[in-house]
């Protein structure tokens, strides 16, 4: 797309200050502190209710002495089951439709991000079980409309604003643009599913189908002896919003690693391997590779899957780690194969930082990713740290170098078993959503009142699944206020 935060100035709701909808004007069922006034939608206009969700959300509350906090959680887990999916049926299988929030297009990555931390709740709630199993469907179909997008439609008689772009724009394609981890997102979610004990009828002759188009795509994009079918350009006055060298991408050598044109956040890359994606997909294959035998016992495409997976691992191994002066040996953002790297963090998952979270890198390179994150959260060494009047963070090229994303403040905690991390991610967290109750995509950091997307509801699912952890994992952390 455009941008998505050129679509929120040009409709108008970029800034703060404004009306919450569709949240405040159903504002209900007052809190124990008055101040703290529901900004969840009434029950008749939610979109979905969960009854496991919805006793998570008071068991979890009861440990959170912070009345803010408890607030901002009850908001914020729930929300893409209260504003974002329509649950349905297609050709006798369950079908779920996730909007992102403020755009009414369903992203492969982030419909699975919104979704994932339901999971642990499936087996309580055969409904919620049946939505999820609608997006994996709905996922399977998407591939096979076109691997390269990231973004559709529900209807696909809808035709993008930017349909004159120079790339193929197939029906019910709402945004092309070519990014490893929208696949990734498809086999992580549907790995998850079935680990949580997911009925696995969804794993069928076309779900297959769609896993064997990632694949190949996959493959496709190690431009081994071509530079493959992609190819994306659109007119644009911002330059991460278009695809360099003619709409390939930057210039690569071919050395076993995927190409990415773009970024999880949409933004192109400098330099097309990206590393964080590299890795997310190493983990995603071997998933596959799990389920493609156990489940439908395709030892051979299983096979073909798992020999994927090491070639781009042993690149990653060559390739990506670079010596810095001050950190040592370390992770390059992205590269080209000859010789030149990146070294920034973005704050969209996959990022460096999120690997742990992502169960993306092993024990073996801990050293490795320690060095990396002492580099990422470093100001003044990471161009894309950002530190100002009231809080500090990464941020990243798509919303500007001085605009944290709360994404980056919650990974950081999530990524750390450390309690001064945690603690300080959840008091920065509670300073900064501007009292609206929600997260957003990122605020500025010396005036939290300066956010982008008000309706962003990975970023506030994120913050959920956040809470919850604590909650099981370090439940003292939330016995106070913080």
């Amino acid at each position: 797309m455009i941008k998505r935060r050129d679509f929120l100035r040009n409709t108008g709701v970029l800034c703060a200050g404004l009306s919450l909808s569709p949240f405040a004007s159903y504002a209900q069922l007052l809190s124990d502190d008055p101040k703290f006034v529901s900004q969840r939608p009434a029950l008749k206009d939610r979109r979905f209710t969960s009854k496991a969700i919805e006793e998570q959300i008071i068991k979890v509350k009861k440990k959170i002495k912070d009345p803010e906090l408890a607030w901002m959680f009850e908001n914020c887990f729930p929300n893409t089951l209260d504003t974002t999916v329509t649950v349905g049926e297609l050709n006798g299988k369950p079908d779920t439709y996730v909007i992102t929030g403020d755009i009414d297009a369903m992203w492969l990555r982030d419909s699975s991000a919104q979704v994932w931390p339901y999971l642990p709740f499936m087996k309580k709630d055969k409904a919620l079980e049946k939505l999820i199993t609608g997006v994996i469907n709905r996922h399977a179909r998407y591939v096979m409309i076109d691997p390269y997008a990231n973004a559709f439609y529900q209807d696909a008689s809808r035709t993008a604003e930017w349909r004159k772009e120079e790339t193929e724009m197939k029906p019910g394609v709402h945004e092309r643009k070519w990014e490893v981890d929208s696949l990734c997102y498809v086999i992580r979610l549907a790995h998850g599913y079935w680990k949580a004990g997911g009925t696995p009828s969804c794993f069928d002759q076309e779900w297959l189908a769609a896993m064997k188009v990632i694949v190949k795509t996959f493959k496709e994009q190690q431009r081994k002896d071509n530079i493959g079918p992609y190819r994306f350009r659109r007119k644009t006055d911002r330059p991460t919003d278009t695809a360099a060298a003619s709409g390939y991408g930057n210039l690569s050598k071919p050395n076993g690693l995927i190409c990415s044109v773009f970024r999880p956040s949409d933004d192109g890359t400098v330099f097309p391997y990206l590393i964080p994606s590299n890795f997310f997909a190493v983990k995603s294959l071997r998933q596959l590779a799990e389920m493609a035998e156990a489940i439908l016992q395709q030892k051979e495409f299983a096979a073909e899957c798992t020999n994927l997976a090491d070639e781009v691992h042993t690149a990653l191994k060559e390739y990506a780690v670079v010596d810095h002066k001050k950190f040592g040996k370390m992770l390059a953002y992205e590269i080209d194969g000859f010789g030149s790297f990146y070294l920034i963090d973005d704050a969209n998952v996959p990022s460096l930082l999120s690997l742990p979270y992502l169960d993306a890198i092993g024990a073996d390179d801990q050293t490795l990713y320690q060095n990396t994150r002492k580099f990422l959260l470093s100001y003044g060494d990471n161009p894309y740290y950002a530190k100002g009047k009231i809080a500090e963070g990464i941020s990243g090229p798509h919303a500007g170098k001085d605009n944290i994303w709360p994404m980056s403040i919650i990974i950081r905690a999530m990524t750390s078993n450390q309690d001064e991390d945690i603690l300080n991610s959840l008091k920065t967290l509670k300073a900064t959503h501007a009292n609206t109750g929600f997260m957003h995509e990122s605020f500025y950091k010396d005036d939290a009142s300066r956010f982008t997307r008000k309706w962003f509801a990975w970023a506030n699912t994120l913050f959920g699944e956040f809470i919850v952890k604590v909650a099981d994992e370090k439940p003292y952390l939330l016995s106070k206020p913080v």
